[in-house]
């Protein structure tokens, strides 16, 4: 299942987080259940990212434990046991047996000996360590109560697992980035497909559907979060995932969509002219947009706060929108009253990893967090011009008009890299590419 190569990788995370927890701890890892969609219809099944980032191991309701300093299993997976008539209906398992081996990990059992053997595991320990769930929460007492009942010491403490374990996260591996890096291609080459196929009186729908068949043809079987095809005023929400309006010529069509790859997410925007030729007023708004996001790039570096990309984004949309006549003021009052957020509506970043809005506290104590090397982040500024309705006193020029820009950008030690970079997003490469 897994390589020597990545077995070692997978170890030395395990071995990260027991360092970090100390000997006097424990910690419980897991895997989650498959969730029901409907009557008897369950989700595809995707690992807790906690659980995938310590074992690799895609099976549902295993559970990793990590007992730093144990005689004999530091390092323990429960498995579902080997069932030929389950595993007839819904796919093979690995069992106790061959997930040691194929996982590298140092001791494996099945989730029926749970009861047994994890008193034992919890015995003297002080802390015990847990990502909060309310789906676990109940099963964690359960065990607290075995234990006891068997005569045994619990631990007498909890500690949130999530403040260690995330800020491991937080640093990507060489191994991680070259997954993010082939995330993005995929998501880069799906980008420029559904660019290529759009035209005036397509629905929103069959650009969602080139997105998908592009991830598939290339081994992306997941999104890593549900695919943004929004034409028109529909660009100006958010989070819009109806994808189901016919596309207008004049429209612009705003994309973000990003396939998750071997679990690792990516997360990319494009805005283009449904026609394949940006109008005046669209070009300025874009060209504004682009200029805010590589600026925002530049700040993306070591030693920068969190916060610089957004800094620097929105000073750019804010002196851009005055120049356009949008807003009216000295840029100081503009910037301190925040008049532009009607427009810009959203933060700049968010970090990026096996969730597409990855763990890892962006302060520490109060203060910005400052960018490390191995940090992977969004930098996705936006300008947002909603209809007659929602902005009446709006000069009509700028009617239903939302761009986004957004790109996956790693800090290196010498300054950062762009893992999206292969998707066009100057407005000419844009009309090029479309013209085909």
């Amino acid at each position: 299942m897994l390589n020597i190569k990545e077995k070692r990788e997978y170890g030395r995370r395990r071995q990260q987080c027991m360092a970090a927890i100390g000997p006097e701890s424990v910690a419980l890892v897991f895997a989650t259940s498959e969730k029901r969609r409907n009557a008897d219809v369950d989700y595809l099944f995707r690992p807790n990212s906690d659980f995938v980032y310590l074992t690799g191991f895609h099976e549902p309701d295993a559970l990793l434990v990590l007992a730093p300093g144990h005689a004999s299993h530091e390092e323990t997976l429960f498995v579902l046991p080997r069932d030929i008539a389950a595993e007839q209906w819904n796919g093979r398992r690995l069992g106790a047996d061959r997930v040691k081996e194929m996982l590298g990990i140092e001791s494996a059992f099945t989730v029926e000996e749970i009861r047994e053997l994890l008193p034992n595991l919890l015995d003297g320990r002080d802390i015990l360590h847990v990502v909060e769930d309310s789906e676990t929460e109940p099963q964690v007492d359960v065990w607290i109560g075995a234990t006891k009942a068997a005569g045994l010491r619990p631990p007498q403490d909890r500690a949130s697992l999530a403040d260690t374990l995330h800020e491991l996260r937080l640093i990507k591996s060489e191994a991680e980035i070259e997954r993010m890096q082939k995330a993005a291609r995929i998501s880069a080459a799906a980008h420029q497909r559904a660019m290529r196929f759009c035209r005036p009186g397509i629905s929103e729908l069959d650009l969602e559907s080139e997105l998908q068949h592009e991830f598939a043809m290339q081994g992306a079987r997941f999104t890593a979060y549900p695919s943004i095809v929004a034409s028109g005023t529909n660009a100006c929400i958010m989070h819009y995932i109806q994808n189901d309006a016919t596309i207008h010529d004049g429209d612009l069509v705003l994309i973000d969509a990003g396939c998750e790859y071997q679990y690792y997410a990516s997360d990319i925007t494009r805005t283009f002219p449904a026609n394949g030729c940006f109008t005046s007023p669209q070009r300025d708004i874009y060209d504004l947009v682009l200029s805010a996001q590589l600026a925002a790039i530049e700040q993306v570096k070591t030693g920068h706060a969190f916060t610089d990309p957004h800094t620097t984004s929105t000073q750019i949309l804010a002196e851009g929108l005055i120049d356009l006549g949008v807003l009216k003021g000295s840029i100081d009052e503009i910037l301190e009253n925040d008049l532009a957020k009607p427009f810009t509506v959203h933060r700049c970043s968010h970090f990026l990893g096996l969730d597409v809005h990855d763990v890892g506290k962006r302060e520490i104590d109060g203060e910005d967090r400052t960018l490390e090397a191995g940090m992977v982040l969004t930098v996705e500024p936006g300008l947002y011009f909603g209809n007659a309705e929602s902005m009446p006193d709006l000069d009509p020029t700028w009617h239903n008009m939302g761009i986004r820009i957004e790109d996956d950008v790693v800090v290196t030690e010498s300054g950062n890299l762009v893992l999206s970079a292969d998707v066009p997003k100057s407005a000419s490469d844009i009309e090029a590419l479309m013209a085909g």
